[in-house]
């Protein structure tokens, strides 16, 4: 039992590992903060793209949610950054998180997004464009205020499952939270550090957990 508080729960090793995982943290909260405005923008323009009247375009969505829906995000990361430079493409580390994060993060939101809009009837549409109101007025004013309520639920669900996913940014050496935690696992052979980050990433996402627990309970009851 002393062996294993000793390798998972030495709260020494932990304290003079802080300043590494401070930095992971720093990192691990900048990327949210790129990945998951580009995420829901992208993704709204996703949906809104698909419901263009032109076929051809609407099919070209459907093609670019299914491929980036399909592809695993770690897989993605990996053909950007190593892959990427064969064509003479190079990008940072952080540039190249962004990105794959955009196009799987958009994809998905994209989705979510569109069973929104399409929980709205066309009734509310028609009313509204016999108001006077534009097309694109009330896709604004009618339709998407009220399709991100309906989806808000799974909007915070995705964004919790992104702030998870940012791990996979250790894979190109990004510091990040995991990254930096395994760094100082190698310099301390010891594993607290590790259990240090999760400890961190479960400090910033149960309260999210909880809260969207409570949101879904309360729309239930509406």
């Amino acid at each position: 039992m002393d062996q294993i508080i000793d390798q998972f729960f030495n709260f020494k090793i932990m304290l003079e590992a802080w300043p590494i995982m401070w930095r992971g943290l720093m990192m691990t909260l900048l990327i949210c903060a790129a990945v998951i405005p580009l995420g829901l923008i992208g993704g709204l323009l996703v949906a809104l793209a698909g419901t263009s009247s032109t076929t051809w375009f609407r099919w070209l969505v459907i093609v670019y949610i299914d491929l980036f829906r399909a592809i695993p995000p770690l897989v993605l990361l990996i053909l950007i950054y190593s892959g990427l430079p064969f064509a003479g493409i190079r990008l940072s580390p952080f540039t190249a998180v962004c990105l794959a994060f955009f196009l799987n993060n958009s994809a998905y939101f994209g989705e979510v997004y569109r069973a929104g809009i399409e929980s709205i009837g066309e009734g509310q549409s028609e009313a509204a464009r016999s108001t006077g109101l534009t097309q694109i007025q009330t896709m604004a004013y009618v339709v998407l205020p009220q399709a991100v309520r309906n989806v808000l639920p799974d909007l915070i669900s995705n964004t919790i499952e992104v702030v998870k996913l940012t791990s996979l940014a250790s894979v190109v050496a990004l510091p990040e939270l995991l990254y930096s935690s395994d760094m100082a696992r190698s310099l301390t052979y010891n594993a607290s550090p590790i259990v240090m980050a999760a400890l961190l990433y479960l400090i910033i996402l149960l309260p999210a957990v909880r809260a969207l627990t409570r949101f879904e309970q309360k729309l239930a009851a509406q």
